[in-house]
């Protein structure tokens, strides 16, 4: 690509070599994340990866995508970039895992007002991070350079993954009765939901996120801008021991709204909020917002990032395995007849 360049595509804010030097700077980024299937290598139009289903009956391709949300705007105010692709993987392979589908592969696509190289590579070092923590490829992406849409300094960071799983080991939310109980798998913090309402409560700028808070045991900024965490592999390895019956991932809209997915439409769960300690960032959101409690656990995930559904009968072999995968895990309430409500002892 050394002849491709254009002073006029400059001139009207696009330079097409900076592209070219993100490329060869996220290259090994990229090529960490290879596992066994990838196909292709960086800079094709199309990321190549072999699906091998020898050892499936019935082969099901599970797809999610979603982006970071407004917690970019953190990112930008701090100028902290190798984390945010860790948000943007988990985003999307949490919810895949969900089903019971391993992570196949992952696709990012980043649009910003100016491409800096260094940026760039910060921002995929971070999506290559979360990539090799789920144990997913990454296996290609776009970055587009659009002046005049974004402000200075500002980008926006989507992701794509696809996951596969046997429809036979598919989580199967038939099974789940009343008298099953429910794991809750703790968040690392807030994770990528509800920033449009911390940015209101805490007036957000750069002053303020580099404040250091006593109750937190570190600055604003750093307890915010916390990535979000990546379940896929201790949530697989449950799966092989225990049989596993229903899966939420916990985001935007809280309990209330997340826990229902997982649900059949003849019972409820109730859930124990005074099952597990809810982290101090929570407390510190709710108090400076004067937000009610039953909005906070409609909105943020409330210290549980991931809830599971089990047979009571195997919630000792089930806590057991996720606290040898490094979860830490609570019994956070039981299933009860009803349908799809979520019941909190507020």
């Amino acid at each position: 690509m050394e002849k491709s360049f254009s002073n006029s595509y400059k001139e009207a804010g696009v330079d097409v070599t900076a592209g070219y030097k993100s490329v060869e700077l996220i290259k090994k980024y990229v090529q960490s994340t290879y596992i066994q299937g990838v196909e292709s290598d960086l800079g094709g139009f199309g990321g190549l990866m072999a699906l091998d289903t020898k050892e499936m009956e019935q082969p099901i391709l599970v797809s999610g995508t979603d982006g970071v949300g407004t917690k970019l705007k953190l990112a930008f105010l701090l100028d902290k970039h190798d984390t945010i692709g860790i948000d943007c993987v988990a985003m999307c392979v949490n919810d895949i895992v969900c089903c019971g589908a391993r992570p196949l592969f992952f696709l990012d696509y980043m649009s910003l007002w100016k491409n800096i190289p260094e940026m760039v590579a910060d921002i995929v070092k971070g999506v290559a991070q979360g990539c090799k923590m789920a144990g997913c490829a990454l296996v290609g992406g776009e970055t587009a350079e659009m002046p005049g849409l974004y402000s200075e300094g500002e980008y926006d960071l989507a992701g794509f993954s696809v996951g596969v799983v046997d429809k036979k080991k598919m989580i199967n939310p038939d099974t789940i009765q009343q008298g099953d109980i429910v794991i809750g798998l703790a968040s690392s913090g807030v994770h990528s939901n509800g920033f449009s309402l911390v940015r209101k409560i805490f007036n957000v700028n750069k002053e303020n996120l580099n404040e250091y808070k006593e109750e937190l045991g570190k600055t604003l900024g750093e307890a915010l801008i916390e990535p979000t965490k990546i379940y896929v592999k201790p949530v697989l390895e449950l799966i092989k021991n225990v049989n596993v019956k229903g899966i939420s991932h916990i985001t935007g809209g809280g309990f209330y709204e997340n826990m229902p997915r997982m649900l059949n439409d003849n019972v409820a769960i109730n859930i124990d909020k005074d099952s597990y300690e809810i982290p101090t960032i929570f407390k510190l959101i709710q108090k400076e917002g004067n937000i009610p409690i039953r909005d906070m656990y409609n909105t943020f995930n409330m210290g549980i990032g991931m809830s599971i559904i089990v047979a009571k009968e195997e919630k000792e072999k089930a806590l057991q395995t996720l606290k040898q995968a490094g979860e830490t895990a609570y019994i956070i309430g039981e299933v009860t007849k009803g349908n799809k409500e979520i019941n909190i002892n507020l």
